[in-house]
């Protein structure tokens, strides 16, 4: 259940909420765990207008979530979603209604990936103005004759490849705000390769979720459900494209991070189970696919350029990730339709013979773009998608991701990982 439920005494006396609104607003950087201490960081100009890091601004240790909420209120307000166990969410309108990061408790470790360098510098406009945050609303696809992320007509390359302004740009509006909950809207204008312009309300709902039973590991959770309207005069059709609903997480790679992602087995028989090609073939060292046992392990440490992707007769509605050296084991569930055949949108950099034939959830492991490039900054991801949105003038889709993090000894996390993933630690190892 969401967290609106729990004792309204509670929710007054949550230290620095302020009352049922509890926004922080900006303040030094300091807090009850001590002062921001960031790592020492070197960027040079054209990654800075690239919006891209150098691979050695990643801190040595990861920053507790004390640290990283007081850095992120000194450049502007944040919601803080705060539970009775201690749990822990940082929300920000002002980066376009990201979940920022998390924890399960205040002074816990900080789960989302925070591109300092890049907020500190304070621009926008750029190729990707990459602010980080473990759960972030774009749309898709990225790729392909009706992709969003090149100018129409423009070659599929990383040098034309631009995020559009509307989904980087500006703070969305905030509404129904509480301790456990809030809504951010934002109307925005895109258009695909092809010419094509979509006029879209976008509307999401951040909601801490009550974690059932966690053991002896400590656990947050929370989900966000994202919903676009039609806000045009004409029907979003097949043959000029269709958006989609894109969520991902931007998660801080370790030596030992690897993404679990389960799929079907016997009923998908004859379907490619990984799509491992989006930026050159993954190498194999870097993927092992469990057949038998219906999951794969993609490594995560942040050092080489590759993503996959499940498609959806393979995909089922959960994924996750885990660093025995972290402690963590985070699971990710999603609301996967049971239509038959629906119109995954294809993220491919490429003129597309099936443009509907794209992947349901996806894993991007940061590296550099291409010879003397420095890399996006450093992170992993998670990600899920909806189907194409086939919607007449008014007409809505809704999306949701939930984000799950649990963090405890191996012997806490292993029947945590059998039963949300169906997968054995030692396995993943």
């Amino acid at each position: 259940m969401r967290l609106e439920q729990w004792s309204v005494v509670f929710a007054a006396s949550l230290v620095g909420c302020g009352g049922p609104e509890p926004a922080v607003g900006p303040a030094p950087a300091a807090s009850a765990a001590g002062p921001v201490v960031a790592a020492p960081v070197s960027v040079d100009a054209g990654a800075a207008e690239a919006g891209v890091a150098p691979a050695t601004s990643t801190a040595t240790t990861a920053p507790s979530f004390a640290d990283d909420l007081a850095f992120l209120t000194k450049h502007g307000p944040v919601h803080l979603l705060a539970g009775p166990g201690g749990a822990r969410a940082a929300v920000s309108a002002k980066y376009q209604g990201r979940v920022m990061t998390s924890a399960v408790d205040a002074g816990g470790q900080s789960f989302g990936w925070i591109n300092r360098s890049f907020i500190d510098a304070a621009k926008t406009g750029t190729q990707f103005d990459n602010y980080g945050g473990e759960d972030r609303f774009w749309l898709g696809p990225e790729g392909g004759q009706f992709g969003l992320y090149f100018p129409p007509g423009r070659p599929f390359a990383f040098d034309t490849w631009q995020v559009p302004g509307a989904m980087q740009e500006g703070a969305w509006e905030t509404s129904d705000a509480t301790p456990f909950h809030v809504t951010l809207k934002r109307s925005m204008t895109v258009t695909n390769w092809t010419g094509t312009t979509f006029t879209i309300d976008v509307e999401r709902t951040i909601s801490l979720v009550e974690v059932a039973s966690a053991g002896a590991a400590k656990a947050v959770a929370y989900e966000t459900v994202n919903k676009i309207t039609n806000k045009g005069k004409a029907a979003w059709k097949r043959d000029t494209g269709l958006p989609s609903i894109w969520i991902l997480a931007m998660f801080a790679p370790s030596p030992d991070a690897r993404v679990i992602v389960p799929f079907e087995t016997a009923a998908a028989k004859g379907t490619p189970i990984v799509n491992d090609a989006y930026f050159g073939k993954v190498p194999a060292e870097r993927l092992a696919v469990h057949d038998a046992k219906g999951f794969l392990v993609f490594t995560c440490d942040g050092q080489q350029r590759g993503k996959i992707g499940v498609g959806p007769a393979r995909a089922k509605p959960m994924l996750g990730s885990y660093s025995a050296q972290a402690n963590l084991l985070t699971v990710i569930r999603y609301d996967k339709p049971r239509t038959v055949n629906p119109p995954y949108v294809n993220s491919m950099w490429e003129k597309q013979k099936l443009p509907y034939s794209g992947d349901v959830v996806n894993s991007y492991n940061d590296g550099s773009p291409g010879p003397g490039k420095p890399p996006l900054g450093g992170f992993y991801e998670i990600e899920t998608s909806s189907p194409g949105a086939e919607l007449q003038p008014g007409q809505s889709l809704v999306h949701m991701h939930r984000t799950t993090h649990f963090v405890g000894e191996q012997a806490a996390l292993e029947p945590l990982a059998k039963q949300h993933l169906g997968v054995s630690l030692a396995d993943v190892r």
